[in-house]
């Protein structure tokens, strides 16, 4: 009984904290809870500047992987450490805020996209629609195909998930190549939604994978060597 009693009001100050926290994160961009317009996007900018730092320190990198002559950067460490994790949900929505339109519809790509999209379009107040490999969603479903190092491989999306009309925001870990997010947005397209953007953790820059987006914006959350 004692446990029970004492983990209430630690439950409660999780509950305040984080909804302070999506307060704060809003009110930079947006206005301050007196309804006044905030003092300008410049704070948000250093914010999300000092966040990156922040971010940056998190990651780590394992050379030769997965093959000889790949320095491969981990971002799983940004998932297990609570104040870092919450760290990077405020930097994607501030990068959002700053750089594209209010999306309606957050798309995450399998899988990595679905580690943070559920949680971003949540803060964003936008719903979350998944892109899944062919064959895991059941129901009607459109399908993409592009092209990977083996072969060609397929995404889907279930019909309906997009409303025309609704503005889309594309996000996943990782630009390489770019050919899953192409086909992430030619799905967008086919059910009548727009691309109004594409938003990634990190780039391979001398893939150039944003030249398949056919000229949408893209921004990258975190900049590297790599």
């Amino acid at each position: 009984m004692s446990a029970n009693a004492n983990s209430a009001p630690k439950a409660a100050e999780f509950v305040t904290l984080t909804q302070d926290n999506n307060a704060n994160t809003q009110s930079t961009v947006n206005q301050d809870a007196s309804g006044r317009k905030s003092s300008s996007p410049a704070a948000a900018a250093a914010q999300l500047a000092s966040t990156k730092v922040k971010l940056m320190a998190a990651l780590r990198s394992f050379p030769d992987f997965p093959i000889p002559g790949i320095n491969f950067i981990d971002i799983l460490p940004l998932f297990q450490n609570v104040e870092t994790h919450e760290a990077l949900l405020v930097a994607l929505q501030l990068q959002i805020e700053l750089s594209h339109q209010k999306p309606d519809v957050i798309v995450g790509l399998d899988a990595r996209g679905f580690l943070f999209g559920p949680s971003l379009a949540l803060r964003m107040g936008a719903s979350f629609v998944p892109v899944r490999k062919k064959g895991k969603m059941p129901g009607p479903c459109e399908t993409a195909a592009y092209e990977k190092e083996y072969g060609t491989d397929f995404f889907q999306m279930q019909e309906g998930a997009i409303k025309p009309g609704q503005k889309v925001l594309i996000v996943d870990d990782i630009i390489a190549t770019g050919g899953s997010a192409a086909a992430a947005g030619e799905l967008v397209k086919k059910l009548g939604g727009e691309t109004i953007g594409y938003l990634f953790i990190l780039e391979i820059a001398f893939l150039k994978g944003r030249e398949k987006l056919g000229g949408v914006p893209v921004t990258t959350l975190l900049e590297t060597d790599e």
